[in-house]
């Protein structure tokens, strides 16, 4: 019975989970030396190969802090205060320039050097761990693979380790890295206010004041922005569902002839590029464009149409145009889901007696609801973040005034024109990061009240 209660308690031990606690709490001398020495747990116990890699990302994350690291942490908390001097050479008899600071690139080597840190404090967590699992594999006497044994499990059982790696190190550097850098310029000065284009200064939630405020101009224009960004998406989402959906029901009846005839005609206009035929659509309303020139030559107006230079003209014309650029889009996912809903359920329905419109709404429009969600709320994103249509369409116009927005203006576009035209580059990265929370808020909240969440399995 001792023995036995001994050998339970040994496979306790081994058992334990291979934590950075448990290595600091039970491991051994030469694991604990690897939370100083990177792989030396690994080297300890004959995985030279594993071991030696991790002591060369120590050596390298060293090496990088001696070299610039340090510094650009140090310069972080100020983003500097040396500005460029002109200095008199005696012996040229002329000016030069002296390099001062540039808060810029501060800014971003010192965010870049906090995110390499966490990045290596992940490596060493999995260095430390790895020092301790050797340790109790070598311990319980089971295998311990070698340097060739972990490059061959690579293409097998931790083969999908090797394909992710090269997706998951482009997000890293290429998308997470970069916002980052976007956010932590929202908490600056950086614009071209004051000259704060190559020295400023944190100034914690200023930006966010001003944008919030409803007394300030830059704090109108947000809201006024803001509300229309939400009607655009709302309306310009209702409608290519609703009007997508019913034409793919049109085309989809028995009665229809020619099915594949009039789903080509509308898809054809999803193999023409988008921006060509928002330019194309742009030019023909323009106030000398061929719409205005016709209705003019016959008689139908007096004076050429606003579409573009009215606020209501301009947002109606945007909605309406958007309409054919994304009902194809709907019609071809409509489609695919009224092909696979189930025959008899519209039997039984007609069984029961159920008309068209009860069919409707109790069978088709749920099923669809149920299937499409997370395409509307993608759409309902997409919409949000619509550049295209609205900057080649409209350019954001009419503008006011005095003013840095337009009545078309989304966030997006806004966004765009207060960092490229206007040199804001602090309040474009605060419209960035509002623009996130109103499409984080609303896509989970919806998402998570729908059945598409709640029943899963519903239909299937």
């Amino acid at each position: 019975m001792k023995k036995a209660g001994m050998k339970k308690g040994k496979n306790k031990e081994f058992s334990t989970p291979y934590t950075v606690t448990n290595a600091v709490a039970k491991g051994n001398i030469i694991t604990k030396l690897s939370l100083l020495i990177m792989g030396l747990g690994n080297i300890a116990h004959k995985q030279i190969g594993k071991g030696i890699m991790f002591l060369a990302v120590e050596a390298a994350y060293i090496w990088y802090m001696i070299q610039s690291g340090i510094y650009n942490l140090s310069m972080l908390p100020s983003l500097g205060w040396r500005e460029q001097e002109k200095v008199w050479n005696e012996k040229k008899s002329i000016y030069e320039y002296t390099a001062g600071d540039q808060s810029a690139l501060i800014l971003l080597y010192g965010v870049a050097t906090v995110y390499i840190t966490a990045m290596f404090i992940i490596v060493w967590r999995e260095s430390v761990k790895s020092s301790y699992k050797s340790e109790v594999l070598a311990k319980s006497g089971k295998h311990l693979n070698n340097f060739k044994e972990d490059c061959k499990s690579l293409l097998d059982q931790n083969l999908y380790k090797l394909l992710l790696a090269a997706p998951v190190m482009g997000i890293l550097i290429f998308t997470i890295l970069p916002l980052i850098y976007n956010i932590t310029m929202a908490f600056t000065n950086y614009s071209k206010v004051n000259d704060h284009l190559v020295l400023f200064d944190w100034v914690g939630l200023a930006n966010f004041k001003k944008i919030l405020n409803f007394g300030d101009s830059i704090g109108k224009q947000f809201y006024s922005v803001l509300g229309w960004t939400l009607i655009w998406a709302i309306v310009a989402t209702a409608l290519n569902y609703i009007l997508g959906m019913i034409l793919a029901i049109i085309i989809n009846r028995k009665e229809t002839k020619g099915k594949a005839f009039w789903r080509f005609c509308f898809v054809l206009s999803i193999a023409v590029p988008q921006f060509v035929s928002l330019l194309i659509m742009r030019t023909m309303l323009q106030p000398t464009g061929i719409v205005n020139t016709l209705l003019l030559k016959y008689g139908l107006i007096d004076t050429a149409l606003p579409f573009f230079s009215n606020a209501t003209w301009a947002r109606v014309t945007v909605i309406v145009i958007n309409l054919w650029v994304g009902i194809p889009y709907t019609l071809l996912q409509v489609t695919g889901i009224l092909q696979n809903i189930p025959g008899e359920l519209y039997e039984a329905a007609k069984i029961d007696g159920a008309n068209a419109v009860q069919t409707f709404f109790k069978i088709t429009l749920p099923y669809m609801l149920f299937v499409m969600t997370p395409y509307l709320i993608t759409q309902f994103t997409g919409n949000i973040n619509n550049f295209n249509v609205i900057f080649l369409l409209s350019g954001g116009n009419p503008t006011p005034v005095d003013a840095t927005a337009g009545k078309t203006d989304l966030l997006v576009t806004w966004l765009y024109k207060l960092t490229v035209d206007k040199n804001y580059y602090n309040l474009g990265a605060v419209i960035g990061i509002m623009t996130f929370i109103v499409l984080a808020i609303v896509a989970l909240v919806t998402y998570r009240n729908t059945a598409s969440y709640k029943d899963e399995e519903g239909f299937m």
